[in-house]
């Protein structure tokens, strides 16, 4: 038996079906560049083998345990850590078990093509996993776990991967990246400059969280010129680890290009504590500035990824902290909000600006009108609740006939689950080959062309956006 049909995601119609299947199989074996995610470096620095198949697959992935939960099973009875340290599941057996019981939940989504192509093409496994079989699952995959070929370094070079970008917070002090390189290992695993815990007024800790940056960067951060020099020599320790971009995961798209003296005094307004949402959401948009034309100067690609309603639940929040599963899209404004980022740095041939988004509705209406006119703007790929068959598709036929291909920027799998980045980025290649088929086969694309056009989505365009 297999878990996956070999012409998944391919059109229905035998001619378009067999255009698809050519695009993808040209590309289908292509090096994996994964400029954008969420791996540990921790993995690959020490090269352990993973715990068990209930921490590779269950406990680190909110695309997993929200599902669970939305169906009534405890946070907590699948061994989410809690911020508290207070009690939860650590059998990981029993997690499993509790896993296969809800696996049929899954039925229908990206989730269950990602599983099942990990099952079967990274463990070599021919049962879709249920209550009756989940013992024998698990033996499975702890067996294979066991095997050096399945350490986090022998996975990386197996999946083919190129190059790989983690997220760290500015105050991370990178010793994972510092260990990788030292260790000799040739596979490419790159950092991110994520400074969202001193720059957004409202991240938990923040006022303590600028004392450590200052203290941290010998800079006084409680001062407007002190503060960004302290983000220019983080962003150049970042670089001497791999990094080609950053990141900010903001609410709104806002931005703001206040004079240096208005800029200071809103800075102190955010440090004396006393500040109004309006003056925080202010602060926000005036430092996706600044760090755009941070970007002109060091050439770090900036990524937006705004629109997320984070940590929408209180008690999981306050229970099981951030990154749970309950971040949830929200209408977001572009055109207006990104207009004093683009007043001031839009034109710049050599500024590469990633906008992603979780709302929908501004595909064809705004980012795709934005990116097809601003050198500066690319358009990332579906994110998070999007990054699916579908999600891939309806990105595609909202946004080509206005910006092309050449104004996206390919491909991440933004995941924290590492056996699920090949399927992720197997699901983009599909959907994107079927997509290109269809404007072959309506007359709207040269079948050459598409087999360019294959290559660059799954390849080429991450690598010169991200400067990889």
């Amino acid at each position: 038996m297999r878990l996956n049909d070999p012409d998944r995601l391919f059109p229905t119609e035998p001619r378009v079906r067999d255009l698809a299947r050519a695009l993808y199989q040209a590309v289908a074996d292509l090096p994996i560049v994964s400029p954008h995610g969420h791996c540990d470096p921790r993995w690959f620095a020490e090269n352990e083998r993973f715990p068990n198949p209930a921490d590779l697959f269950v406990v680190p992935d909110h695309y997993v345990f929200r599902m669970l939960v939305s169906q009534g099973v405890a946070m907590s009875d699948l061994g989410v850590p809690r911020v508290d340290g207070g009690k939860v599941e650590t059998d990981s057996r029993t997690i499993w078990r509790r896993f296969a019981e809800g696996y049929h939940l899954f039925r229908g989504t990206p989730s269950a093509m990602w599983l099942d192509h990990s099952f079967e093409f990274v463990f070599g496994i021919d049962q879709v996993l249920s209550p009756g079989n989940a013992d024998d699952l698990y033996d499975h995959i702890e067996a294979r776990l066991a095997d050096p070929a399945f350490r986090p370094r022998a996975l990386f070079e197996h999946f083919n991967i190129e190059v790989l970008s983690t997220t760290e917070g500015a105050l991370d002090d990178l010793r994972w990246h510092k260990q990788i390189r030292e260790s000799g290992w040739s596979g490419n695993v790159v950092t991110t400059y994520r400074p969202d815990a001193v720059v957004d007024p409202d991240f938990e800790g923040f006022a303590e969280n600028v004392a450590q940056f200052g203290a941290l960067t010998d800079e006084d951060t409680q001062s407007w010129d002190g503060y960004l020099a302290a983000h220019r020599k983080r962003r150049a320790f970042f670089k001497t680890f791999g990094a080609t971009a950053s990141d900010h995961g903001h609410p709104t798209a806002r931005t703001e290009n206040l004079d240096a003296k208005a800029a200071e005094a809103l800075f102190a307004k955010i440090m004396s504590g006393t500040f109004a949402p309006e003056e925080a959401d202010a602060f926000r948009g005036q430092m996706l500035t600044e760090m755009a034309k941070m970007s002109l100067d060091d050439g770090l690609t900036l990524q937006i990824h705004a629109g997320s309603r984070r940590n929408h639940s209180a008690q999981v929040f306050g229970a099981f902290g951030r990154d749970k599963g309950f971040d949830i899209p929200g209408r977001t404004d572009y055109v207006g909000a990104l207009k004093p980022l683009l007043d001031a740095v839009g034109m710049e041939p050599d500024l590469t600006v990633l906008l992603f988004t979780l709302d929908e509705t501004v595909y064809g209406r705004e980012l795709a009108p934005l990116a097809g006119a601003y050198p500066a703007l690319k358009l990332g790929p579906p994110w998070w609740f999007f990054d699916s068959f579908e999600g891939i598709k309806r990105f595609r036929e909202a946004t080509t006939e206005t910006c092309g291909f050449y104004n996206t920027a390919g491909f991440n799998d933004d995941t924290r689950a590492f056996c699920s980045i090949p399927a992720r980025h197997d699901v983009s290649r599909r959907s994107d080959s079927a997509y290109l088929a269809t404007l072959v086969a309506t007359g709207r694309l040269r079948e050459a062309d598409a087999f360019e056009v294959a290559e660059d989505l799954a390849y080429g365009l991450a690598k010169k956006a991200y400067k990889l």
